[in-house]
């Protein structure tokens, strides 16, 4: 009898345990059922926010492709639309390199192969061709307008009157092309009255000779200005009636055209005015015997000392202008 009350007891806690556990199970699906219901759109917030996560990572991270930036940028191009990247070392000196190097672009400076363009030069120019006519004149001793006197080398001419530039072309030495090919280096002593023309030479009979017969006449020409090789030293004299209270002073053999002539005086460097017969002239006598200085037209200054007022004589000097 009581092993048959232990058996039903048995029973019914088994009983028991199966009701709890389904009653378990019931709520637990019913609880899921509910939150799914409560959030059906959980899976796609799930999947937006990576992909937000990854576009401001390119945004912020990744530069601006080296092609689509500007080939020459500038500082002001950068500072105005900086890349994503421009805080980084390498990408900012990138960006300075074409202002860093201003001798990249092109200048106006003026090119080395050009020294006129910071020369002392007037119309005559160095590094520059000319166009115009050669005509022929019997230059008789070689003397000229530009007053250095009888020339022992008859190699000479004389510049039109526009480009002789009140003596500003006087001693110059200009190589003359002909059209045959033929060519010459003639040295400027005087100068072509009009009608001469810009550009025109006037050569004398031998230099002439060298481009075309003599009974040619007129040729068509090109030349430029040349910078001498073998021409000694220059030399200075003082014109006919100079003294301590007036003087003209003339320098001569110089390679290069001269752009000025100063002398010394108690306050300084005085520049000289220039006459048409290529005298540089003190009317008042102020540094006339004293420390002279040249300049030629590539800025070069020679300065003499111990040149005496001795008038129309000729006096050398241990000075030359630098080739160019």
């Amino acid at each position: 009898m009581q092993e048959t009350r232990r058996a039903a007891r048995q029973r019914r806690h088994r009983r028991g345990l199966l009701v709890a556990t389904t009653t378990g199970l019931a709520v637990t699906g019913l609880l899921v059922c509910l939150v799914m219901t409560m959030r059906p759109d959980g899976n796609d917030d799930a999947g937006a926010a990576p992909a937000t996560a990854v576009a401001n990572s390119q945004e912020t991270l990744t530069p601006t492709p080296p092609e689509e930036k500007p080939a020459t940028a500038s500082p002001s191009a950068t500072s105005v639309t900086p890349s994503a990247g421009a805080s980084s070392p390498s990408a900012s000196a990138t960006a300075l390199k074409p202002s860093a190097s201003p001798s990249a672009a092109p200048t106006s400076a003026a090119p080395r192969t050009a020294p006129a363009t910071s020369s002392l030069a007037g119309r005559i120019r160095p590094k520059t061709t000319y166009q115009g006519v050669a005509t022929v004149y019997p230059a008789g001793v070689g003397d000229g307008a530009c007053s250095f006197g009888p020339s022992a080398d008859m190699m000479i001419a004389a510049m039109n009157e526009t480009d002789y530039e009140t003596a500003a072309a006087c001693g110059a030495y200009v190589l003359v092309h002909a059209a045959n090919g033929a060519s010459v280096t003639v040295k400027i002593t005087n100068v072509c009255p009009l009608p001469c023309a810009p550009g025109q030479l006037d050569l004398s009979e031998q230099a002439f000779a060298k481009l075309a017969p003599i009974k040619t006449g007129r040729i068509g020409i090109t030349w430029s200005l040349l910078s001498a090789d073998s021409v000694g030293t220059v030399s200075i004299r003082y014109k006919d009636g100079s003294s301590i209270y007036w003087c003209g002073i003339q320098a001569l053999g110089h390679r290069n055209p001269l752009a000025r002539l100063e002398v010394r005086t108690s306050s300084g460097w005085r520049q000289l005015a220039r006459t048409g017969y290529n005298y540089f002239l003190s009317p008042d006598g102020s540094g006339c015997g004293g420390a002279i200085r040249i300049t030629d037209i590539y800025g070069e200054r020679l300065t003499v000392t111990g040149i005496a007022v001795r008038p129309d004589v000729v006096q050398s000097t241990q000075v030359q202008f630098a080739r160019h």
